[in-house]
């Protein structure tokens, strides 16, 4: 395995700082070098933008992304343990670091960012698709972020990209696919990560579009969405009846079949249908 800095190998850095991966925390450490450079590699612009990066623990994708050269890379992260291994890096690379300890939940890192913006992240698994949902759902588009660039459970990166007709079409696809592109771009088995998950892993890379694919009010949309999937085995007319009492007028007038499920319904139509509850 090559090095891609001149920094210690990560195995040596967990033990040097006794970083054993947390349950707790969601964490499971991504060892390989050559790895997380290849990831980094994904993200759009690197070499001009600042990245921020969430839960970076011992660096491996924070040195990935410096190595393929990110112009400045700021890095949240809630365990106090791994701070020192992250001042190493930042020694490492003067001036193309900076160290924020807290929840990403909670903290708010723009303050030190500087367009143009992506992120770039080996999600926990506890807290991925919060952040994610929030990413997506800001009060004003397009939003700080140009583009996304984050590690899920498999389960979950096929949720972002699933099409309608599929058993996992549902809120996190139109969410995503609404206002990016979205596509997976790695796929990981659980034998690369430290300790293994019992699922395999995989980075998708979201692209923000400069205005939604279709127009619709994005409180509208979002609770249309939610009442569909959220009971996702019933007839729309049934799921969606406590939205409006002629909810059945309202989706033929869409072209939306009162009998079809959530899952069977495309974005535009599901837009469609957000434009007709707003409609007086």
């Amino acid at each position: 395995m090559s090095a891609i800095d001149t920094l210690p190998p990560l195995r040596e850095v967990i033990a040097t700082h006794q970083l054993s991966a947390r349950k707790s925390l969601g964490q499971n450490f991504l060892l390989d070098l050559n790895l997380t450079a290849k990831i980094a590699r994904q993200v759009a612009r690197l070499t001009e933008s600042d990245v921020l990066e969430i839960g970076p623990g011992p660096g491996g994708l924070t040195r990935g992304l410096l190595a393929e050269g990110a112009r400045r890379v700021v890095v949240v992260e809630k365990d106090s343990r791994c701070l020192p291994a992250l001042q190493d890096i930042a020694s490492a690379y003067p001036g193309r670091v900076h160290v924020i300890e807290g929840d990403a939940l909670e903290v708010g890192p723009l303050a030190h960012l500087t367009p143009p913006i992506q992120i770039a992240a080996n999600l926990p698994y506890n807290v991925g698709t919060e952040l994610l949902v929030r990413w997506l759902t800001p009060p004003e588009w397009p939003p700080f972020w140009q583009s996304l660039t984050l590690m899920f459970q498999r389960e979950v990166a096929d949720r972002i990209v699933a099409q309608p007709g599929s058993k996992a079409y549902g809120r996190l696809a139109i969410l995503a696919q609404w206002r990016c592109d979205a596509r997976i771009v790695m796929s990981l088995p659980p034998g690369a990560f430290t300790p293994p998950p019992k699922v395999s892993s995989a980075v998708v890379h979201l692209s923000a579009l400069p205005a939604p694919r279709f127009e619709a009010d994005a409180g509208t949309l979002s609770r249309v969405v939610a009442a569909a999937f959220n009971q996702r085995r019933k007839m729309l007319r049934a799921a969606l009846k406590g939205l409006s009492p002629d909810i059945e007028d309202r989706l033929r007038t869409t072209g939306i079949a009162p009998t079809e499920r959530a899952e069977q319904v495309s974005i535009e139509a599901f837009c469609a249908l957000a434009r007709a509850m707003d409609a007086t």
